[in-house]
């Protein structure tokens, strides 16, 4: 089954190259790679074009102009550009253990989509953490008794522990998180009337949910580590909450403004 990877970032250069160089050190490489660049300034589209030019495996550049935060609609653009049955989102700012793409495939099942979890590293850490240290046990244990890391208890990878299933929305992150492409087509892709920070994510579960999709996790696969960042500008949060809130209400399971936009949206 072709995987297309799909990674979202802006103006993160220096983070986004860690994750492209993790993805190039995977058990299972992507089919393709995508980066969803929601409107970097020039130095970080230059870098990410010159790693494209140096890249050995498959990756591309979707860019849109800076009009505030719109990871919806970045994240529909990348969709509609790539070509895999299977479709992984990544952060720019979270670099994917080895086997990450393997255990996203080995727990792609039809009736699911995927919600992983996340190791966080701290603001020191973050500035000198690479897919070397994700890869390495001894190391990670050390940072997790100097309280470097949290969330260590994924840090250990235990493919004989059992998957699980649910239809809770709490801690719903599109930072980690695959699906079938069909039903991603389905639902009409992400929400594009979420801007600005928060519940995009959210908000496609829930229509994921009455499309009659379960989500599927396991706390020892497909583990990204998370790099420090300031927090987001949130000021957007209480109108995408109101959103969010319509659509827990509504019966529908598509939206107007996503992958394809209906004719007056």
């Amino acid at each position: 089954m072709r995987v297309s990877v799909i990674i979202t970032t802006y103006n993160r250069a220096e983070t986004l190259v860690k994750v492209l160089e993790s993805l190039g050190n995977q058990t299972r490489m992507a089919d393709e790679v995508i980066v969803a660049d929601d409107g970097s300034g020039a130095e970080a589209v230059e870098s990410v074009r010159h790693f494209i030019a140096c890249s050995s495996y498959s990756l591309q550049h979707v860019w849109q102009e800076d009009r505030g935060f719109r990871a919806a609609e970045i994240r529909n653009k990348a969709i509609k550009r790539s070509k895999g049955e299977y479709i992984v989102l990544l952060d720019g700012d979270c670099i994917p253990e080895k086997h990450f793409i393997e255990d996203h495939l080995l727990l792609a099942e039809p009736g699911y989509f995927f919600q992983g979890k996340r190791v966080l590293i701290s603001k020191r850490l973050s500035l000198t953490f690479t897919h070397e240290d994700a890869n390495s046990t001894p190391r990670l244990l050390g940072y997790a008794l100097r309280r470097d890391i949290s969330n260590s208890h994924h840090i250990v990878r235990l493919t004989c522990f059992p998957s699980y299933s649910s239809t809770r929305l709490r801690g719903m992150r599109s930072c980690n998180m695959s699906f079938f492409r069909k039903d991603i087509c389905a639902v009409n892709g992400f929400n594009q009337d979420f801007e600005g920070w928060g519940r995009e994510d959210s908000e496609l579960a829930v229509r994921f949910y009455r499309y009659g999709l379960k989500r599927k996790e396991h706390p020892f696969m497909a583990i990204c580590f998370h790099l420090w960042h300031p927090d987001h500008d949130k000021t957007r949060l209480s109108t995408n909450d109101e959103l969010l809130r319509k659509v827990v209400e509504s019966s529908e399971y598509t939206c107007s403004n996503g992958l394809v936009k209906e004719q007056g949206a």
